[in-house]
């Protein structure tokens, strides 16, 4: 017998793995967690039937939400990270010795959990001392913060379920009053491929958009991720990431498997269609 995980894209389109078990399976007070076991992508952590980590790609994707925005500010020292249960972007982090301190906030600690049993690969710095674990959701957290952090990355679900509320104007808005006066916003913008992924993306740019002086878009190319097409946004109070000495961050001598400086020049330069769906959208009322 064979056993698949599919993931629905659209009503149309089903992305399926072929998996050899089923690891883990718990539902808790927010969402389900399962881990499954496969031979073409390692483990694999989905949340209510949504690929949310690969081990065979992941790399891609917290290389991105990571080093673009340290490379663009060397200097960080604070960080805020949401959501990020699977410590993956924790990982990257804590490579740079000039960060002191990292909180991050997750709403889920049984993703947590899971995460450090089934996948040691992304989990095993979240006991780095200088990483603070919240349990909490991240759009009350970050109303009490003020001149804060350096730089804040929003690693969330979807825009729906326990991350709605991180794509909101208000959430947006205490991000911006949580940053220092350099403060840089980073967050997984979804995918311009597929309509509803496309709206859920150009509302969180337009909205972000309302707040920072300096707004872009960046771009990656994750295989488990529906389309293949996944966007970032990088949103700075000072900092325009395509201004700034690179030659920096190659100082630090860290290894990387998928940015480099080269392509962080490259990967704001967005195909025609996805440049369309920013300038042209308009935003609604939450």
């Amino acid at each position: 017998m064979e056993l698949w995980f599919t993931e629905i894209h659209t009503p149309n389109v089903r992305f399926s793995i072929k998996v050899d078990r089923q690891l883990y399976s718990y539902t808790s007070e927010f969402q389900r967690i399962d881990i499954f076991e496969s031979q073409e992508f390692g483990r694999i952590l989905t949340l209510d039937g949504l690929m949310m980590v690969a081990e065979k790609d992941e790399f891609i994707y917290h290389d991105m939400i990571v080093h673009v925005p340290m490379a663009t500010n060397p200097e960080i020292k604070r960080v805020l990270l949401i959501g990020a249960g699977d410590g993956g972007a924790v990982r990257e982090l804590t490579r740079y010795d000039g960060i002191e301190h990292i909180d991050m906030v997750e709403i889920d600690k049984e993703v947590v959990k899971a995460c450090r049993e089934y996948l040691p690969s992304l989990s095993y710095k979240l006991s780095d001392p200088r990483v603070h674990l919240h349990f909490e959701d991240g759009l009350k957290f970050v109303r009490t913060r003020e001149n804060e952090y350096d730089l804040i990355i929003v690693d969330s679900t979807d825009p729906f379920g326990p991350g709605e509320g991180l794509f909101t104007k208000e959430f947006y808005g205490n991000c911006y009053k949580a940053l220092k006066a350099d403060g840089i916003l980073v967050n997984q913008h979804e995918s311009p491929y597929y309509p509803e992924d496309a709206l859920a993306m150009n509302r969180a740019h337009q909205r972000i958009k309302a707040f920072f002086p300096i707004c872009k878009v960046y771009q990656a190319h994750i295989p488990t991720y529906p389309s293949g097409h996944w966007l970032f946004g990088l949103a700075s109070k000072q900092y325009d990431p395509l201004k700034v000495d690179l030659n920096r961050w190659e100082r630090l001598g860290l290894h990387t498997r998928y940015y480099n400086t080269d392509l962080h020049k490259g990967c704001f330069a967005l195909p025609t269609y996805a440049l369309e769906l920013l300038e042209h959208g308009e935003d609604d009322d939450e």
